[in-house]
């Protein structure tokens, strides 16, 4: 129920992203490392729930704040003039792709253990006949 909400939320989102006005130039770059710090906490979400740990509070608090943090070491990073950002993006993308796996994982095994009790009830089926 939570990961259908959390895809429905996803779809909306896009959506309504897809219609609205474009971002200027100049705020593409907060926006970017915005939308891969709500995304991290998204994927985080869905593996928290994968192993039964998930806690709506952590959820909605990790999403505003990674995407607040994020914000903010990209501005901090341009009154620097260093690109601090960058840090911020090669976590996130790390991170995604590790939730990633262990919901792949997840579905894969689940998937495996399927088939697996198919053919041992087609198994047994045919020995009992």
């Amino acid at each position: 129920m939570i990961i259908l909400t959390m895809i429905i939320a996803s779809v909306l989102g896009a959506i309504i992203g897809l219609n609205a006005p474009m971002i200027s130039y100049t705020y593409s770059s907060y926006l970017a490392i915005a939308i891969l710090a709500a995304l991290d906490t998204v994927f985080g979400g869905i593996a928290s729930v994968i192993n039964k740990k998930f806690d709506m509070k952590i959820f909605i608090s990790g999403f505003f704040g990674n995407a607040i943090l994020a914000i903010l070491l990209t501005v901090l990073g341009e009154k620097l003039n260093v690109d601090i950002y960058l840090a911020a993006i090669v976590v996130f993308v790390w991170r995604m792709f590790l939730n990633l796996g262990i919901v792949r994982r997840y579905y894969v095994e689940k998937w495996s253990e399927k088939i697996k009790n198919r053919y041992k009830d087609a198994e047994t089926k045919d020995t009992k006949e």
